[in-house]
């Protein structure tokens, strides 16, 4: 069995801590204080590594390969030639994601009677030995021909999920579909609960490559034209293909769909109201996540940043503070978080691309202080890792080592900047960054100038195949 994840999604409902620039997936938020501190992206490669043999095809594109192969790396013990990562040409949906990934297994000497079983990459799912015993029982029903799903008894009218109706009278492991719904609303979603054969869509499914691609000529012959176009003209076909996803492409209109009962712990942490209801608790009902201190306060979630959050006298409240924002709502209200975010996207406000730190396949950068002739960041640099060789036309740099080893290059001359040391590069003058010591370098930089965005900056060089921006 070959594993797909699916990691190029950019969801925003848990905004502020999810952005567009750093989705949920590559998140790391403690559930509990025994918790480990792993993002949802690094909890599902590392459950899927646990099946003997495992192989595993994560799909992302250009905006997220950094993010996922820097928390790749962060992961020990397991061998590299059983983690690769497929790279969108264009951000499409599940099903071109998916027909991407199959196609390069296949490459990879995959056999057209392998199972596939996908995977999204933001998921929660525990225990994982349980979870392990319902892909051997998957792998077994896709070797029959089956297109199976997992599905998830549903525990409240929940309206954010859709829904998967099964057939009266299948008893057993499994049972066959009867048909895919949309996301419901509250009155019909507890009718589904009272008729008690639907089950919420846990967006993980199984399938031999054989039998999908089949599924792709009945219903969708352009996904299953993938597997047939010449490796350079992939880039210019899959641009082409339709933005839809594997549930509507497929599983909506397939006849040989079957529908697993996941009965262990299954979150898709799609909101904070989700969040809270998994995360440890104390005697009061709260969920605490932050430098805070609490009186009288009662059943309220609390995930805090570097500030000292307080309350007195609240109950069922959600408060998620960022560097950079502060969400405050009532519980049961969360799925309003995206309808917010739309609002604020709209009217251009910054913190829904990007977090105060940003990310980059050299470490990263934290923004301080920021005016319109000035910035003030503070940047950390991974040892080994080198900043491209670039060049601003409107401002100066002032870097100040305050930990580690900086190599400089400025124009055709090098330096080496200690702790404690600075060194000064001019506007319009070639000049590159390294760390070549063993330990994190941490500098703070003073940009100067008439322009001081990010797009101030051409690239000639770099290790990571940036293109110029």
């Amino acid at each position: 069995m070959k594993f797909i994840v699916l990691a190029g999604g950019s969801g925003t409902r848990l905004w502020p801590l999810s952005r567009k620039d750093f989705p949920k997936q590559f998140l790391k938020i403690q559930l509990s204080k025994y918790d480990s501190n792993e993002s949802f992206f690094q909890r599902t490669l590392r459950r899927l590594l646990k099946y003997p043999e495992a192989e595993i095809f994560i799909v992302t594109n250009e905006k997220y390969k950094f993010y996922t192969s820097g928390q790749i790396e962060e992961i020990k013990n397991y061998s590299q030639d059983k983690i690769h990562v497929v790279i969108e040409p264009n951000q499409k949906n599940t099903a071109p994601a998916i027909a991407l990934a199959i196609r390069e297994a296949i490459n990879k000497a995959s056999s057209l009677d392998e199972t596939f079983l996908i995977c999204p990459s933001d998921h929660l799912i525990y225990p994982d030995e349980e979870f392990l015993k319902y892909i051997v029982l998957a792998d077994n029903l896709a070797k029959e021909g089956h297109i199976v799903t997992f599905g998830i008894l549903p525990t409240r009218a929940e309206t954010g999920f859709g829904y998967i109706k099964v057939k009266e009278g299948d008893k057993g492991q499994f049972y066959f579909v009867e048909k895919f719904v949309e996301k419901p609303d509250e009155e019909i979603a507890k009718k589904y609960i009272q008729e008690g054969n639907y089950y919420w869509n846990s967006g993980i499914f199984a399938f031999s490559a054989k039998s999908i691609i089949n599924e792709f000529n009945l219903y969708l012959p352009a996904l299953a034209e993938l597997f047939h176009v010449p490796t350079e003209k992939l880039e210019e076909f899959f641009n082409t293909l339709p933005d839809i996803s594997i549930d509507y492409a497929v599983m909506e209109k397939t006849k040989k769909g079957v529908l697993i009962p996941l009965k262990i712990l299954w979150s898709d942490v799609g909101s904070w109201d989700s969040l809270y209801e998994i995360m440890e608790k104390d005697d009061l009902g709260n969920a605490l996540n932050a430098n805070s201190v609490n009186l009288n306060t009662t059943n309220t979630l609390i995930i805090g940043n570097k500030r000292l959050t307080t309350t007195i006298g609240v109950d069922d409240l959600v408060i998620i503070e960022t560097e950079d924002a502060l969400l405050v709502a009532k519980k049961g209200e969360c799925q309003k978080v995206k309808k917010l975010f739309n609002i604020l996207s709209e009217r251009g406000f910054r913190q829904v691309q990007e977090h105060v730190t940003s990310y980059r396949p050299w470490g990263s950068f934290t923004l301080l202080e920021k005016d319109l002739r000035y910035k003030i960041k503070k940047i950390t640099v991974t040892p080994g890792a080198s900043l491209s060789l670039q060049m601003h036309h409107h401002r100066s740099e002032h870097w100040i080592v305050v930990k580690g080893t900086a190599k400089v290059k400025i124009a055709d001359k090098e330096f080496f900047v200690h702790e404690n040391e600075s060194i000064y590069v001019p506007k319009s003058t070639l000049h590159r960054l390294e760390n070549p010591g063993k330990i994190p370098l941490e500098i703070i930089e003073v940009q100067v100038g008439e322009y001081v965005e990010e797009d101030d900056i051409k690239r000639f060089e770099d290790l990571y195949g940036r293109q110029n921006i």
